[in-house]
């Protein structure tokens, strides 16, 4: 038989039509990014949330409703805005026919931040339970679905006030086993508040508002940790808040038309360099922008009619029409705030000479270490590299750096990754507990200056090589203590790519259950209890370090079956106290933490 006679038969039977529920439900990364089991705030079954609320928030972006109540129980999420509602004979189209709805008519939404008449067709699609009523002039129209298909109607009279209701399961058919994680959604609670001053947010009863915009928001994320108090402009489609803080680099929390754009964008850009200029136009200086950067935190939120987002999950804003007017607007804003509060001026002034002090102390240091560098080697030791990197666009935008624990893991990983889009960075021990140090001390630490040199990130993180940091230690006590050393690292000196998703921790098994006919690989001592209580005459290997865990093996746990936990952080306020507890001096608090917590 010829080979060709083995192929799939292609012709006019093969082309399928899918409805437009359908095409969710089997293509869900391209609505929803990805699925999860909540254990992460991108996870989908936050993504659907996010989408019903969005629409409430349309709703009092357009002067309509005060009010949004959002209660979860077990799996069952429920919003109830009090706006308009929904159109009555419109009820079930809006949520079950793509490009249907009244997104598309800018005289009804004029700052849409929900996904343009796909969002709740979406939650539709990937609930096994979905209901929607809506009550408009002392009548209600309810629809009850199925994974996106109808299953029930009903109409009648409604003493209720105007406004939307809906609850919906995410489909465990999609998403597997999952649980919603209550803080998370309080954050996403406060930063829809701080994006819409005057609105009155209840999660589980929970109260969320804030009069102060952005001013609330930051100061929320920085607590006391600010140089001076914080700078704040509110216009009719631009807000910002900005202040110093005593941390290294740039932190940055950007928004378009309420949503968050982790990975900033055009506005982010212009805001950045209207802040320079305005800066410099005020002191009638040309400052470095490095040296007025460094160690800010601010917040910018702008509101466009026609918001182009480089991804579905709208992470990042790609209209460069937006640039001018941000200049403008942002840089007068800066200088007519410093006039009116000298003292603030005074001491940003100071705190950016110190800067430009501390950036040339920091040059002199890099030049020392570069020739020191080039006396050991012309490449980075310990490193071995991949082919595409995030400079490489669409190519390298999968790229990760492995930090591994020694040459015995890394001569695993070495064998079997992508050499394309994997790297392996090998440690030598233990790294230097840097906290509290400066970061000049960086360019005395042979390792870590190596590390950094390798992520690409000397001069800013926007240079950052890889899409991933992967920190790779044993799963023991002195893997745990390297893995503290280098988040400790990160989150010093680095804190924009923790802040930034970039940061996360690799997870291998812990144990290997076999028996002739089957083989498992447990990431935790229940799973490997149960796989013995399966598996008739298992023999089980504990894995010590990963270096034990042969390279014919290890492919699949860094392939596609790969396990990341990001490392993700609360608010940004609490990252000093942190650690300086774990990190810092052996106190007797931290001592009789660890009595009281050791195992």
């Amino acid at each position: 038989m010829a080979k060709d006679d083995l192929a799939p038969v292609y012709d006019e039977s093969a082309i399928k039509t899918l409805s437009s529920l359908e095409h969710i439900r089997l293509r869900s990364g391209m609505y929803i990014g990805r699925l999860g089991d909540g254990s992460n705030l991108d996870d989908g079954i936050y993504v659907l949330l996010k989408e019903v609320i969005d629409n409430s928030i349309d709703e009092y972006i357009m002067g309509f409703g005060k009010r949004i109540d959002v209660t979860l129980e077990g799996e069952k999420a429920t919003i109830r805005d009090f706006g308009r509602g929904i159109p009555l004979g419109k009820v079930v189209a809006a949520v079950s026919i793509i490009n249907t709805g009244a997104k598309y008519n800018d005289d009804v939404f004029q700052f849409s931040v929900g996904l343009n008449g796909v969002g709740t067709k979406a939650v539709n699609a990937l609930s096994s339970h979905f209901l929607v009523r809506s009550h408009r002039e002392g009548e209600f129209f309810q629809a009850t679905f199925s994974r996106g298909k109808l299953v029930k109607e009903e109409s009648g009279k409604s003493e209720e006030p105007n406004g939307t209701y809906l609850e919906f399961v995410p489909d465990k058919e999609i998403f597997g086993e999952y649980g919603f994680n209550n803080e998370f959604i309080q954050q996403r609670m406060w930063n829809y508040a701080c994006l819409n001053s005057g609105l009155k947010l209840y999660f589980n009863k929970e109260k969320f508002e804030a009069k102060n915009g952005l001013l609330d928001l930051l100061g929320g994320e920085i607590g006391e940790n600010m140089a001076y108090p914080i700078a704040w402009h509110r216009g009719q489609f631009i807000e910002f808040a900005f202040t110093h803080t005593e941390s290294y680099g740039e932190t940055y929390f950007s928004f378009v038309n309420g949503q968050y754009t982790s990975d900033g964008g055009t506005h982010l850009s212009a805001f950045r360099e209207a802040q320079l200029k305005g800066i410099n136009d005020f002191y009638k200086e040309t400052y470095n922008g490095l040296d007025v950067r460094e160690g800010i935190a601010g917040a910018v939120a702008i509101k466009i009619k026609n918001p182009i987002f480089e991804s579905q999950t709208k992470n990042k804003l790609g209209n460069t029409d937006v640039r001018q007017w941000i200049l403008q607007e942002v840089r007068e804003a800066v200088v007519d705030f410093l006039h009116k509060n000298p003292e603030t001026a005074r001491i940003l002034k100071d705190r950016i000479i110190s800067n430009e002090k501390l950036r040339k102390e920091l040059n002199t240091v890099k030049k020392e270490a570069k020739e020191a560098a080039k006396k050991i080697a012309l490449n980075i030791p310990k490193l071995k590299d991949c082919k595409f990197h995030l400079e490489d666009g669409e190519k390298g935008a999968g790229s990760m750096i492995f930090i591994t624990e020694g040459q015995s893991a890394a001569g695993s990983m070495v064998t079997c990754r992508d050499v394309h889009l994997q790297a392996i960075y090998a440690l030598r021990g233990k790294p230097e507990n840097l906290h509290g140090k400066k970061r000049t001390e960086i360019y005395k630490n042979e390792e870590l200056y190596n590390l950094m040199m390798a992520l690409g990130i000397e001069n800013d993180v926007e240079s950052l090589r890889y899409g991933k940091i992967v920190v790779a230690t044993d799963a023991d006590t002195d893997g745990f203590h390297i893995r503290n050393l280098l988040l400790s690292f990160f989150l010093n000196f680095f804190e924009e790519l923790v802040v930034g998703g970039r940061v996360f921790i690799l997870e291998t098994p812990l144990f290997r259950v076999r028996n002739k006919k089957t083989t498992r690989y447990c990431y935790s001592s229940k799973e490997r209890d149960t796989a013995v209580t399966e598996l008739a005459g298992a023999e089980v290997t504990r894995f010590k370090g990963l270096g034990e865990i042969s390279p014919s093996e290890f492919g699949q746990f860094i392939g596609q079956d790969i396990r990341l936990v990001d490392v993700n952080i609360k608010t940004i306020k609490t990252i000093g106290e942190t650690l300086d507890f774990y990190m810092g001096k052996n106190t007797p608090t931290r001592r009789q933490f660890i009595m009281e917590n050791l195992r």
